[in-house]
């Protein structure tokens, strides 16, 4: 098993895409990549630009590899949309090449979904129906590919219990030698989506950490329950853990990262880059942009 982080915060854009080739089927996992339009009241800095061009490539690249795609939920970081999108850099024809042909194995349209996520999920299949080869509604399934096999978790919540938010489905791949699990958007907060990690005893595991940075304003406690949560999965599972996606969008993720029983890596670090967490860092971006002086704790390039 071969494993490829594609974007994601520490590279500078809001996703969590990953490319796993085993032998010789390549599998592409949640290809959506997107900025978020406002923070601290400031649109995107032309460095967050920039590098989501650069993931929209990678993804686009890795595409062409791939023979199965898959869906955790229908936010625009999360699958690539059949329109077009200036902060999703997407269009119809990136749509194009990347689901046609594909095995589709995607979060269920219509249950277990919030009304934004249905509306979202019925413009994707109206565009997507017509050109994968086929498509499945994966929620709480197993696919057996016969060099390894795939287990879906069924709907769990994005993020809190009763959040408004949605449900997302994670996804198990066994190779025979090593179990992979991608855990998207249950940012570490609901006892489901633990419990389920855990059965799977993964060798590593690909989450999306707590969204912190939103602490007291949308969510409560997120930091704690999210360190809480993530440690009990360590200690079960003694797995390799990848932790990234909107914990990355705060600026004390590293404070986070040392109170961890284990270190985890980003997929900057993982790819043995520095981390580039843009968005945290966006006022300072935008006063570099005007000639102005600005701490970064990363080089821009």
């Amino acid at each position: 098993m071969k494993i490829v982080p594609l974007a994601s915060e520490s590279l500078g854009v809001r996703s969590l895409a990953t490319y796993v080739k085993i032998d010789k089927t390549g599998i592409l996992i949640d290809p959506g990549v997107a900025l978020g339009p406002k923070r601290y009241s400031l649109p995107p800095a032309k460095a967050e630009l920039e590098a989501l061009m650069k993931a929209r490539e990678k993804i686009q690249s890795y595409a062409k590899k791939a023979d199965i795609v898959t869906i955790s939920h229908y936010h625009y970081d999360h699958h690539t949309p059949f329109f077009e999108g200036i902060y999703e850099s997407s269009s119809p024809e990136k749509a194009r090449e990347i689901y046609e042909g594909k095995i589709l194995l995607i979060k269920h349209p219509k249950e277990n979904i919030n009304f934004s996520q249905r509306k979202r999920a019925w413009n994707f299949l109206k565009g997507a129906e017509k050109i994968a080869e086929k498509v499945e509604y994966a929620d709480g399934r197993f696919f057996d590919f016969g060099d390894f096999i795939m287990e879906f978790s069924p709907a769990v919540p994005h993020g809190s219990e009763g959040t408004k938010l949605g449900f997302v489905i994670m996804v198990m791949i066994d190779d025979g030698t090593k179990r992979l699990v991608h855990a998207s958007d249950i940012q570490l907060l609901n006892r489901k989506a633990v419990e389920w990690i855990i059965k799977q005893m993964p060798d590593i595991l690909i989450t999306g950490g707590p969204p912190t940075y939103l602490e007291g304003y949308r969510v409560k406690d997120a930091w704690n329950t999210g360190l809480k949560n993530l440690n009990e999965i360590i200690k079960e599972t003694n797995a390799q853990i990848i932790l990234d996606h909107h914990l990355i969008r705060d600026k004390r993720y590293p404070e986070f990262f040392a109170q961890l029983e284990k270190e985890p890596l980003t997929f900057a670090r993982f790819l043995k880059r520095e981390d580039k967490p843009l968005e945290a860092y966006r006022k300072e971006l935008h006063k570099i942009e005007k000639g102005e002086d600005a701490d970064l704790p990363f080089e821009l390039r």
